[in-house]
């Protein structure tokens, strides 16, 4: 019998068709090497969910083939999933310095001290399996990150990771062009390539661009300074401190994730802050409004998150004060513009000058606009191509670009999460697909949210509960106490007297009419009395609460 021919397979766990939870899984003579292992932050209808972690169940289907999972930096989009995979999931965990440090610290949140993370530099090609792998750096808005190049006897698989190109990046180490070209010089058989900014024409500003306001900020201000950004963004932080340490100000750290990453990058000497600089949050008193600069969390306007409390007075040791100069130095995500423009006006309300990124350059991207895109296009050279890390409509406008600088449409792959791309010596093919989704995170919980309590959980939170209690009578069936109503969410019962009170009589005559035909199985009076008291209630406020009954016997 002959040999099977060679195949590679590329699947994408997540990150397509969305924003983050980022995974894709690379099959090779029947081993698996997965790059990267992400979350993403729950939708507005997901009500009471933390986190949302791709749908893992192939990949412990196949958990004896697995190699290993490679990093490309350490933003929780990337890394945030590791925890709960890993906990299923027994194999190492290759990154960069940052990217593996910010790891540990999540693990040990974790509990978890029993995991192999092995440490790779730029340039190194680590063999896992059949795999060969190749991590080359790249410029993005954390330190150490990095694409990964797949080196395998049909071709390499080149994984662009999160970049854009900085020609002028804070830690002076450019995105490695020369690597990449060389590569698309020797033939690559497939990219995926970030289309996070592919809508955005001309290329992304540089860092530096951000410290440049910065310095302007802390130049025109004699008040405190409050800053806030996403705590994963070092660069941005370096900035901050430099702006700090220019014009004498002292930095002070607000928000449990900042605390954590700050302290981790400085460890690993991915931030440099003067000694003495640092002082800690309660000694904040013993300076002049005009020596301090606070770095905090809640950019987005998370409820929770440091600067969201301080705008609503609800923080334990700081509060806004008229006079302080507020710097929001981030965008948006999608779907959080109303929880930002909120936090903004809170500000306001307090007295507190305002900037935001409509105002002034606070802000730069991480990821690549056109330009850079149709750079690392023409440096690759790939013979197929599929837009990864997106929405929908970005990964169309990625593949239309693709086919802008001349690669033929057939070789271009719009993806699903699950779909199989299969690459052989004859050519690339859609070849099936596997489970793929989403796991959601509730608390302690993985998994056991679904949609029926997503649903139960939406319909309570627009139209309110009514548990009805009624105690029947074991031997005739009879009412022998009740029905007793309790309303949460629906009405208030003190001013709907009239409507309880009719509610218990629709209620009481739906049960006689039961006792009257000898029903007496609880599922069939339960239903009995959410219809009868369902459609009444419809009828009297055009609302659906949901209906608990809950029947005892004597």
């Amino acid at each position: 019998m002959g040999r099977k021919p060679a195949k590679v397979k590329v699947i994408p766990l997540g990150g397509l068709n969305e924003i983050g939870k980022n995974m894709t899984a690379i099959e090779y003579k029947d081993e698996i090497l997965i790059i990267d292992c992400g979350l993403s932050f729950p939708e507005d209808e997901m009500l009471g969910i933390d986190i949302v972690i791709p749908d893992i169940s192939y990949v412990l289907k196949n958990k004896d083939r697995i190699q290993g999972i490679v990093l490309t930096h350490g933003h929780e989009d990337h890394i945030g999933a590791l925890p709960y995979v890993l906990k299923k999931l027994n194999v190492p965990v290759y990154g960069t310095r940052l990217t593996l440090g910010l790891v540990d610290h999540k693990l040990k949140e974790h509990k978890m001290t029993d995991v192999h993370l092995q440490r790779v530099n730029f340039g190194d090609i680590v063999s896992l399996g059949a795999f060969n792998v190749e991590f080359i750096r790249t410029s993005h808005s954390i330190p150490d990150s990095c694409a990964i190049a797949i080196h395998t006897s049909l071709g390499v698989i080149f994984h662009t990771g999160d970049f854009k190109i900085d020609y002028t990046p804070i830690n002076d180490q450019m995105i490695d062009l020369h690597k990449i070209a060389e590569l698309g010089q020797k033939g690559v058989l497939l990219m995926l390539a970030d289309s996070t900014n592919v809508e955005r024409p001309g290329t992304t500003m540089s860092e530096r661009n951000v410290g440049i306001t910065f310095e302007n900020v802390f130049r025109n201000s004699n008040s405190r300074i409050i800053v806030a950004t996403f705590a994963s963004n070092v660069h941005r932080i370096q900035q901050i401190v430099d702006a700090a340490f220019k014009f004498n100000r002292k930095i002070v750290i607000s928000g449990r994730s900042m605390v954590n990453v700050i302290s981790v990058a400085q460890e690993l000497g991915a931030i440099d802050i003067p000694d003495g600089m640092l002082i800690d949050i309660n000694d904040m008193d013993r300076y002049n409004d005009n020596e301090i600069v606070l770095i905090t969390t809640g950019s987005q306007g998370e409820p929770m998150a440091a600067l969201s409390r301080m705008a609503s007075a609800d923080h334990r040791k700081l509060e806004i004060r008229p006079g302080d100069k507020v710097v929001i130095s981030a965008t948006p995500i999608p779907g959080n513009e109303k929880s930002v423009t909120r936090v903004i006006n809170q500000l306001f309300e307090k007295g507190a000058d305002v900037i935001y990124e409509s105002l002034a350059e606070v802000h730069v991207s991480g990821h690549a606009c056109q330009e850079e895109l149709k750079l690392m296009h023409r440096l690759v050279k790939p013979q197929y191509f599929m837009p990864v890390h997106g929405e929908f409509r970005h990964l169309k406008q990625h593949g239309k670009l693709a086919e802008d600088l001349g690669m033929s449409k057939e070789n271009i792959f719009t993806m699903q999460n699950g779909s199989v791309l299969e690459l052989s010596k004859d050519g690339a093919r859609i070849a099936g697909s596997v489970p793929a989704g989403r796991i959601l995170v509730d608390g302690l919980g993985v998994g056991d949210v679904g949609n029926i309590v997503l649903r139960d959980r939406k319909h309570l939170s627009e139209d309110g509960l009514m548990v009805v209690v009624v105690t029947i009578n074991r031997e005739n069936g009879k009412i022998a106490a009740g029905p007793d109503i309790i309303s949460r969410g629906f009405v208030y019962v003190r001013e709907s007297e009239d409507l309880i009170d009719e509610a218990k009589q629709v209620v009481k005559t739906a049960l006689i009419q039961c006792e009257q035909q000898n029903i007496r199985e609880w599922a069939a009076l339960k239903n009995t009395i959410r219809d009868s008291l369902k459609n009444f209630l419809y009828e009297k406020t055009k609302r659906r609460p949901m209906i608990l009954p809950v029947i005892m016997e004597v």
